[in-house]
């Protein structure tokens, strides 16, 4: 046991796969140490707010200490932010209409097109081709001579008492407050979702409930192919024809059809996590039955296990004590790979609506799903669903690697 075990972990390929899941499996125990609470309750007002550090306004206002920078780049940086994408084409269509080359116009550059507008601009040519245009473009140009010149501004307080507004102080275009100073701030390393949920928490606790659903799916599957596959390649005669005929059967029907047909079936406020990883579980151990069958006909008739025949050992003795050793290693892999492909099933299932219910906990599919019916791939939002896709492909992929390091350590045609 323990030289098999060293020449597994001798794999680089098994040790790489098996890192990034205990890289996972560290980050989904310790991230909810430091950002403890619901995954889906509800932060933010405002869908798919992006990732950043935020301050409260009104606490920043209000802090103590308040310092003086004067940054040559303040400026510029304070017009570029308030500066729309928008607003810049139509500066760039204004300066074609008087007579500037393309060539020389970047909308992207925020600084060359507001040189060119403000040595360019004159309300007085009246361009533009309805009234309209030529209205947005004065408005256009007072906003951004607006921009231009940085005016203090009064903050007013509202007295209850004598029913109207009081000066409440001055705040310059100079003042900063240390992030550290604001009595409330919130960083959100993958802003929040369409329903104002803090991304990276609710990702954490979704990939514990999609890792939860493929150990509970792929530990089910292995166990009745394993089972079934004992029987079948060991008894062999009826025996042998009747499970063949079962598993023949559920190969005529696609396996997903089946578990959309199944999942289908059950009401959403029914389809929890477990349910789902049960149905999946059930609908996938065909090929694992077909697979251990192969592998015990060929052990069936070896001298060790017809000696055990001889001493006269129980049918559960012989498949536990003289065949499942042998096949040890092969369930394993098995079993990974039962587990990769339930997390992909039910993803796929949660995409298509049938998945766990919304309201009780999160698993990667439904986020997928949040994201594409909230049409975070059309609005730019790419914080709702390139994290899921990553996370699922990471955990794939090093599955499907820890499989492939296992067979080279325990398939002799592949060892070096």
């Amino acid at each position: 046991m323990k030289n098999n075990l060293r020449q597994v972990f001798r794999s680089p390929k098994f040790v790489f796969g098996f890192s990034i899941i205990v890289f996972l499996l560290i980050f989904v125990l310790v991230y909810p140490l430091f950002n403890p609470g619901d995954p889906l309750a509800m932060i933010g007002r405002n869908s798919f707010i992006k990732p950043g550090l935020y301050v409260s306004t009104y606490d920043s206002l209000n802090t103590m200490d308040t310092y003086t920078f004067i940054l040559p780049d303040a400026a510029g940086n304070r017009i570029a932010n308030r500066l729309s994408p928008d607003d810049r084409v139509r500066m760039r269509e204004y300066l074609l209409l008087f007579g500037l080359p393309e060539d020389v116009i970047d909308a992207d550059d925020v600084e060359g097109i507001l040189r060119l507008w403000w040595d360019n601009y004159d309300e007085s040519l009246r361009l533009g081709a309805r009234a309209a245009d030529r209205q947005f473009y004065a408005r256009l140009d007072g906003r951004i001579r607006g921009l231009l010149t940085s005016y203090d501004m009064q903050i007013s307080n509202w007295d209850p008492y004598l029913n109207e507004y009081t000066e409440g102080g001055n705040v310059r275009a100079t003042d900063y407050v240390n992030v550290g100073d604001v009595a409330n701030t919130i960083f959100l390393p993958l802003g929040t979702d369409n329903f104002g949920s803090d991304m990276l928490k609710k990702l954490a606790a979704a990939i514990t409930v999609s890792l939860q659903i493929g150990l509970i799916a792929g530990t089910i599957a292995t166990s009745i192919g394993l089972v079934l596959g004992l029987l079948s390649g060991y008894i062999g005669g009826i025996v042998d024809d009747l499970i063949m005929f079962i598993v023949n059967l559920f190969t005529v029907v696609p396996g997903f059809v089946l578990l959309i047909l199944i999942s289908y079936s059950i009401s959403q406020a029914q389809r929890g996590a477990t349910t789902v990883a049960v149905v999946i579980g059930l609908t996938s151990w065909v090929w694992t039955t077909r697979s251990v069958r192969s592998q015990v006909l060929s052990l069936r008739n070896r001298d060790h296990v017809n000696l055990s025949k001889l001493s006269g050992h129980s049918l559960p003795r012989i498949l536990v004590k003289d065949i499942l050793p042998y096949i040890a290693s092969y369930v394993v892999m098995a079993l990974i790979l039962q587990i990769s492909t339930a997390i992909l099933a039910e993803a796929q299932l949660s995409m298509l609506g049938l998945g766990p219910k919304t309201t009780e906990v999160p698993t990667l599919g439904l986020m997928m799903n949040w994201a594409m019916i909230y049409t975070a791939h059309l609005n730019g939002s790419w914080w709702a669903y390139y994290p899921v896709i990553l996370v699922i492909a990471l955990i794939s992929f090093s599955l499907n690697l820890m499989n492939t390091g296992l067979d080279q350590v325990f398939n002799p045609q592949l060892r070096d």
